[in-house]
């Protein structure tokens, strides 16, 4: 029987830090790929690896840019043979990595995000254990069409749902809207739950579009909002209260601006669809869906942006924009 062959690629982050210079205190990326995979001698007995490492940077220096060359790279490896792909990288943006490679990897073959916690020289470093358990999930015939999955804790996440919920705890990464996929237990990845494969967007479009995330407050009064286009934003999400509500005299200011630029209406909850259809006062959902905004559906202002970001490489159209969204409602 054939073994998998798997694209492992190490982008940094705390799974690949150890100690900086001596004196200088904390810890920086410095293990690449290979050093990676030679820790975790496990490995060999699960897939053929190939490793490579295209950037060795902290995951908030990380960019779409950076996510769109590594969609590219997973492409051309897939269309080499490779059965699947796993990017490791820093936990601090792994939601959005993990949503971005959703959206821009196309097919049924697996793409496994994961990366630590705690730095490869800390006690009880779960580095090695979350590398074993992605490259368990990616080689696994029953992760394929699921889109891109995030594996930390022994938990699969689906890339759509996850979020790190915790700045220091192994047990960071949850799924709240519907809880993990999956778990990997005894070595084999076992999964509970199956998600439907959305659409997916060209990475050879480039990367994403500028687009402003902007999170409402009490006693905002949106004058931040003018400002957005003549900054370069080629549109917004907004994180609305609740279920997508903002204040009453707000409200013509997104009117305002959804027509300039296309405007996408979430919520600053941690999770819970945006509504369409029950509250009617000025402000409201009703009101502001009337005055052009976009619904984000399921997806956090996070996710929303890149997705805004990426639907605007198609046209700016407000049709172009729901459409894109559709899928998460």
């Amino acid at each position: 029987m054939r073994r998998p062959r798997l694209l492992i690629l190490s982008l940094g982050g705390t799974i690949t830090m150890v100690p900086a210079a001596a004196g200088a205190g904390g810890i920086v990326p410095r293990l690449g790929a290979a050093e990676l995979i030679a820790a975790v001698p496990a490995l060999s007995a699960v897939a053929d690896i190939e490793a490579e490492t295209p950037f060795r940077l902290p995951s908030p220096s990380l960019t779409p840019e950076n996510l769109v060359a590594v969609a590219r790279r997973i492409g051309a490896g897939f269309a080499a043979g490779c059965d699947g792909a796993v990017v490791v990288q820093g936990t601090d943006t792994i939601e959005e990595s993990a949503f971005l490679l959703d959206l821009l990897v196309g097919g049924d073959r697996p793409v496994v995000v994961t990366g630590a916690m705690r730095g490869a020289d800390a006690p009880g470093a779960d580095g090695p254990a979350n590398l074993l358990a992605a490259v368990r999930v990616a080689a696994s015939a029953e992760a394929r069409g699921l889109g891109a999955l995030a594996v930390l804790n022994y938990d699969i996440h689906a890339a759509r749902f996850v979020q790190k919920s915790h700045t220091t705890l192994p047990s960071a990464f949850a799924s709240p809207l519907m809880g993990p996929v999956g778990a990997v237990a005894e070595g084999e990845p076992r999964f509970f739950a199956r998600v439907a494969r959305l659409p997916t967007l060209p990475a050879d479009a480039g990367p994403p579009r500028p687009v402003a995330l902007v999170k409402w407050a009490m006693g905002d009064d949106g004058r931040l909002l003018r400002t957005l286009p003549d900054l370069g934003y080629e549109g917004a999400v907004l994180e609305g209260m609740g279920a997508g509500h903002v204040p009453a005299e707000a409200a013509p200011l997104v009117g305002e601006l959804a027509a300039r630029i296309p405007v996408v209406l979430a919520s600053r909850c941690m999770t819970g669809p945006v509504f369409t259809r029950t509250y009617a006062y000025p402000g409201a959902e009703i009101d502001l869906i009337a005055r052009g905004v976009v619904p984000a559906g399921i997806l956090s202002g996070l996710k929303a942006r890149l997705l805004l970001g990426c639907a605007l490489r198609e046209g700016s159209g407000r049709d172009t924009v729901a459409g894109a969204f559709l899928p998460y409602r």
